[in-house]
C-alpha cells in the first residue's frame, strides 16, 4: 500500500514539475553523455552555458513583474533593452570606464526605463486584453525608430562614431577598455578550460532576490492581485492601471539592466535592428521554465533559462560534430523557435 501510494506521489510530483521540462531536461543530459565521444569539450560546454545564463537571465526576469500583473508576456521588452543601449552609449560619450562605467550606465539608463516604461503602460492600460500583439509592434516600432536616432543623436566619441563621416553611432561596438567583462571576471573560478562567472552570476542572484522582495511587498501583493483576480483587486481598493504600469516600469527596468549585463559579458553593444528579437529568447525561456501567460516565480526563470540556454549551446556542439558541418545558426533558429512555439501553446499552471 505504501509502494503504491509513494509511486502515486511521485507521479503527482513529475506532472507538477511538466513532463515536457522533464523530456528536454534529459534531453540535455544525453546531450552532455554523446559530448565526450564526439570530441566536445564538456568543460567548456559547462563554462558557455554558466555564461549564456548569466548573460540572459535578467532578461528572463524582466518577465516575471507584467505576467503577474495579468499583462502577459512584456514581447516589448525592446523598449528596456533601448533604455539599456541609451545607458551605455552615455556611458561611453562620458568616458566612464570599468566599474565607473558599469554602474554608471546602470544609473544612467534608469531614468530612460521609467520613462518608455510608463509611456508603453498608458498604452497597454489602453488594450487591456490584447496587450501581447499590441507590445510586439511597440517593441518592433521602437527599434526601427532608434535606428534613426543613433545616425542623428549627438554623439562625438571616436570609439562609437563611423570613421569616414565622425557622425553617427557604428552597428558594434566594442567595451574594450571600457566595461568589458567587468562583471565575468570578477572573483571568477577557472579551473583549465572552465570558467566560472561568479560575479555576473552573483549580479543575477542579486536582482532575483531584489525581484523576490519586490513581488513580498504590499505594492508587490497588490500586483499579483491584479493579475490573480481584477474585480476582486479592484473591489478590495486597488488601482488596477497603475498597479499595472508598475509591474511594466519594473519590467522595462530590468530589461536596461539585463541588456548591460549581457553586453559586458559579450563585449560589444550592438545597436540599430540587434533588440529586434530579443524578447522571443526571454518569452521562450520563462515558459520552459514553468510559467503561464498569468503566473511566473523566480524559480521559473532560473529553470527556464538553465534549459533554454543549454540546449541552444549544446544541440549545435554535438550535431555539428556528428554531421561535421557548421548547421549551428539554422540549429539554433529551429531550436529557439521550436520551444517558443511550443510555449506559447502551453495553458499549464505556473510550477513554484
Amino acid at each position: 500500500m505504501s509502494q503504491v501510494s509513494f509511486i502515486d506521489n511521485a507521479k503527482v510530483k513529475l506532472a507538477g514539475f511538466g513532463w515536457p521540462r522533464i523530456i528536454i531536461a534529459l534531453f540535455l543530459v544525453v546531450l552532455f553523455i554523446l559530448a565526450p565521444f564526439v570530441k566536445v569539450s564538456i568543460a567548456a560546454s559547462f563554462s558557455d552555458i554558466f555564461n549564456r545564463f548569466g548573460m540572459n537571465a535578467l532578461l528572463v526576469l524582466a518577465m516575471v513583474p507584467m505576467i503577474q500583473s495579468g499583462c502577459g508576456l512584456n514581447f516589448g521588452l525592446s523598449l528596456g533593452v533601448i533604455a539599456g543601449l541609451l545607458g551605455s552609449t552615455i556611458a561611453m560619450q562620458l568616458g566612464l570606464t570599468g566599474w565607473a562605467g558599469m554602474f554608471g550606465a546602470i544609473i544612467i539608463s534608469i531614468p530612460f526605463a521609467i520613462v518608455l516604461g510608463w509611456l508603453y503602460s498608458l498604452l497597454l492600460n489602453r488594450v487591456k486584453g490584447e496587450e501581447m500583439t499590441i507590445a510586439m509592434y511597440v517593441g518592433f516600432a521602437a527599434v526601427m525608430f532608434m535606428s534613426i536616432m543613433w545616425l542623428v543623436l549627438p554623439y562625438t566619441s571616436e570609439n562609437m562614431v563611423w570613421g569616414y563621416a565622425g557622425q553617427g553611432l557604428r552597428t558594434t561596438i566594442t567595451l574594450d577598455g571600457y566595461w568589458s567583462k567587468q562583471l565575468s571576471n570578477f572573483l571568477a573560478i577557472r579551473i583549465g578550460t572552465f570558467v566560472f562567472p561568479t560575479g555576473m552570476i552573483l549580479f543575477c542572484a542579486l536582482c532575483c532576490f531584489i525581484m523576490w522582495i519586490f513581488l513580498r511587498t504590499k505594492t508587490g501583493t497588490a500586483l499579483t492581485a491584479v493579475g490573480s483576480n481584477p474585480d476582486f483587486a479592484r473591489a478590495g481598493g486597488i488601482d488596477i492601471n497603475r498597479m499595472r504600469a508598475i509591474s511594466v516600469i519594473v519590467s522595462t527596468i530590468f530589461g536596461a539592466v539585463g541588456i548591460l549585463v549581457y553586453q559586458q559579458s559579450f563585449g560589444f553593444i550592438q545597436l540599430y535592428q540587434a533588440p529586434l528579437y530579443m524578447a522571443f529568447p526571454a518569452v521562450a525561456a520563462v515558459l520552459i521554465g514553468g510559467a503561464s501567460i498569468n503566473k511566473a516565480s523566480i524559480t521559473n526563470v532560473v529553470v527556464g533559462t538553465i534549459l533554454f540556454q543549454g540546449i541552444l549551446t549544446m544541440t549545435p556542439s554535438v550535431i555539428n560534430s556528428i554531421l561535421q558541418t557548421d548547421m549551428s545558426e539554422v540549429i539554433r533558429i529551429v531550436l529557439s523557435n521550436g520551444m517558443i512555439l511550443y510555449a506559447l501553446t502551453r495553458k499549464g499552471k505556473v510550477t513554484r
